[in-house]
């Protein structure tokens, strides 16, 4: 019933969006993603704030499209939405001048108000979008846009527009969770008489937060990193959230981040100093001559050139830097480093590079264009974060040739590949643990590989240059769960290739999960010709067969356990009497029936139904034995006959019901069964004479041979004989009582495998002596 003339309708909710506002990652993320969700096929429009500091150039081209006034507590706040095209996107922009003309996105008294605003000016403009654009996914990105879902479902819930509205939130960054005063919520959102929206918003007796607010009232949460995804469900990284994440886990899932790779081409880059590609990569020794010359470095080719583009604080690893840098320049490696940050560190950055000078560089500054030249001619890149939700300059640095040393945490964990000496794959380094040796450790080894082994350093290379890491690839996993959110929706063909199977969300897997086991079981069990049918025979009958199974276990082991007496009993006394060469002879039939025992195991499992019908042939071979056997001690044979059709009529009806029941009940009753066949050969090994021993053996051998002879008739034919077996049980007594004997060799066949292969020889020449005796 999907709708194949519908586009899914995306509203992409950010604080900030490149190329209009950039503070971090999530401007890039903004900036991306909902390019290549059109690509891909769907609507998209993206909700940014209108800030002062967005570039002439781009208010000039905005025009407006509609104004309305929003409710915040007690206020009634303006709002414009100011409509713009770029690169295929529709973007509107949020226009509130009171909240955001100012110079800087973030950091003031009254972000909790502006961006509570800016959350309820997103749901409520879901009704003045352009005509024809109805909204089938609200995406939220961080605490800024928390709110949306929140307010969505307390204030508009019921009204047809927003009842078609599921809501996504993405958390690129758990430290940032938007904290405030209580008080906010009476007096900015209006929640306070809402107990339902009251208490989940809280976080403590004071103090309520955003992104809470979202883990709970959204209907999908996503990170940008699956391994991150499961770091921030534990107290070490969840920031104290990890409670309400491991509650929603169900809904939790990582989605890798891209890179724009046409914005970062090595061969068409303008900003580098000469071009180059995987293939030819005779432009990057000039890029790297030139930055070790811009810096201020030795100019030299043999010394591997490790660079950081990085905030210089705590979280992005710089404690082990201070730690392991000393020794790292006196390796012989050089080191840049561009950044700001905490104050002790850049000292600290600085004292290093006037006590190796050539050696070390270090540029306390914001430059993108200095970075990019970073990049391209460095080596190595250093990367020893102690948490990374996902992080783009490992990929930027692979992107350009330069090989990434990266501690194993969240989204470096999920994009690096260490390098694997052995088998050469791997795309950089990386080691566990947050610290300083450790990381030293890891870029010697980086070292070592550029000067000891270049052939491999190059392959390294060229690994790391042919990732995939577009934007196209995440694109398609977004798309993944926003249609699974709206199945009614038919995807377009174009889109759907492998992801769709690949990467549903975690509610989509568990039904497959289910089914998948329930085709691959009667497979096994049965020929291929019946895999189809089986499974619906097990839907079928299971409820019907479970109490007649229970039935059956009871009588059987009542059988047992009367049999295992009788058995022992006979046991002790044919111990005392048995010779040497009697002894001998059963181990000669222990050793003809370990051999038969393999193929026997195998008809077993592979085609039971049609071993059944000739194992009645064989019975009749076995009842002149064991009717020999039973004329030494006629008292005892009694006993066990009747022993035997008390257990033999507990196995045959179960027989006759196999029929229908599947592949796995069958195998329960086979397991059943051994214990009391294994008794029962133990005793007519032990009562028989020496001439019904001797006779046994090449009897198990002719039976043996018979089975394979009958595997190859079709099972169908088996199925028939079958009923007319069950019918037959009160008169075929006799004949039913080998049923047992036939899976004699089954069960000693674990035991004897192991034991026999010591005497094996010295039991087959036994036995040949005995023949032409």
């Amino acid at each position: 019933m999907a709708d194949s003339s519908k586009k899914m309708q995306i509203v992409f909710a950010s604080a900030e969006c490149a190329p209009f506002v950039k503070t971090g990652g999530l401007g890039d993320v903004a900036g991306s993603l909902p390019a290549a969700l059109v690509r891909a096929g769907a609507e998209v429009i993206v909700m940014v704030p209108k800030y002062a500091t967005i570039k002439d150039e781009y208010k000039s081209q905005m025009e407006h499209f509609s104004d309305f006034y929003v409710s915040l507590g007690w206020r009634n706040e303006y709002c414009g939405l100011e409509k713009l095209e770029h690169d295929g996107v529709t973007y509107m922009f949020i226009d509130n001048e009171r909240y955001f003309a100012r110079d800087y996105p973030y950091g003031f008294f009254d972000d909790g108000e502006r961006f509570a605003f800016f959350s309820k000016a997103i749901t409520e403009s879901l009704q003045h979008l352009p005509a024809g654009f109805e909204c089938d996914i609200l995406h939220c990105n961080d605490w800024q846009t928390a709110l949306a879902p929140v307010f969505l479902r307390e204030f508009y819930q019921g009204l047809p527009l927003y009842d078609r509205v599921k809501t996504v939130l993405s958390i690129h960054n758990v430290a940032f969770q938007g904290q405030f005063s209580d008080t906010v919520m009476e007096d900015i959102l209006g929640v306070a008489h809402i107990p339902a929206a009251a208490s989940q918003l809280r976080c403590d007796a004071c103090s309520i937060n955003y992104m809470l607010g979202a883990l709970r009232y959204a209907d999908a949460i996503t990170t940008v990193s699956p391994t991150y995804a499961n770091e921030i469900q534990t107290p070490e990284f969840g920031e104290g959230l990890d409670g309400v994440l491991r509650e929603r886990s169900y809904a939790l899932q990582g989605i890798l981040n891209g890179i724009d790779v046409a914005g970062f081409d090595p061969a068409t880059d303008k900003r580098i100093a000469a071009n180059y590609t995987v293939d030819d990569r005779s432009g990057k020794a000039v890029c790297k001559a030139k930055l070790q010359e811009e810096l201020g470095l030795e100019v030299r080719d043999d010394r591997p050139l490790m660079v950081m583009v990085t905030r210089l604080t705590r979280q992005k690893g710089l404690d082990l830097v201070m730690y392991a840098l000393d020794r790292i320049l006196a390796g012989g490696v050089q080191v840049a480093v561009l950044g700001t940050g905490d104050r002790d560190y850049e000292d600290g950055l600085r004292y290093f590079q006037d006590k190796y000078p050539g050696t070390m560089a270090a540029r306390i500054e914001f430059d993108p264009a200095l970075s990019q030249r970073m990049y391209a001619a460095a080596d190595m890149f250093l990367m020893p974060s102690k948490f990374e939700p996902c992080g783009l300059s490992q990929i930027i640095a692979m992107r350009y040739g330069t090989l990434p040393i990266v501690r194993e945490t969240g989204g470096l964990k999920d994009t690096v590949i260490p390098y694997n000496e052995f088998t050469g794959e791997g795309t950089g380094f990386s080691f566990s643990n947050f610290n300083g040796d450790e990381m030293g450790d890891a870029v010697f080894r980086a070292a070592r590989l550029f000067w000891d082994n270049r052939d491999a350093w190059n392959q390294l290379v060229t690994q790391a240059m042919s990732q995939d890491f577009s934007w196209t690839r995440s694109a398609d996993k977004y798309l993944d769960l926003y249609f699974f959110m709206h199945p009614e929706i038919e995807r377009p063909a174009a889109v759907v290739d492998e992801p769709e199977a690949v990467a549903e969300p975690v509610a989509a897997e568990e039904p497959k999960a289910e089914e998948k086991p329930v085709e691959a079981e009667p497979a096994k069990a049965e020929p291929e010709v019946k895999a189809e049918v089986a499974p619906k025979a097990e839907v079928e009958v299971k409820p019907a067969v479970k109490p007649a199974a229970k039935k059956t276990t009871t009588r059987k082991t009542t059988a047992k356990k009367a049999t295992t007496t009788k058995a022992a009993a006979t046991k002790t006394t044919a111990a005392k009497t048995t010779t040497t060469r009697k002894r001998t002879t059963a181990a000669a039939k222990k050793a003809a029936e370990a051999e038969a025992a393999p193929e026997v195991k195998a008809e077993v499992a592979e085609a039971k139904p049609a071993a059944k019908a000739p194992a009645k042939t064989a019975a009749k071979k076995t009842t002149a034995t064991a009717k020999k056997a039973t004329a030494a001690k006629k008292t005892t044979a009694t006993k066990a006959t009747a022993t035997k059709a008390a257990a033999t009529k507990a196995a045959a009806k179960p027989a006759a019901k196999v029929e229908e029941t599947p592949a796995e009940s069958k195998a329960e009753a086979t397991v059943e069964d051994k214990p009391a066949a294994k008794t029962t050969t133990r005793k007519r090994t032990t009562t028989a004479k020496k001439t019904t021993a001797k006779a046994a053996a090449p009897k198990a051998e002719a039976k043996a041979e018979a089975k394979p002879a009958v595997k190859a008739k079709p099972a169908p034919k088996a199925a028939e004989v079958k009923p007319a077996a069950a019918k037959e049980e009160p008169k075929a007594e006799v004949k039913a009582k080998p049923e047992p004997t036939m899976e004699t060799p089954v069960s000693p066949a674990a035991a004897t495998e192991k034991k026999a292969p010591s005497k094996k020889t010295s039991v087959r020449k036994a036995t040949a002596t005995r023949k032409r005796r």
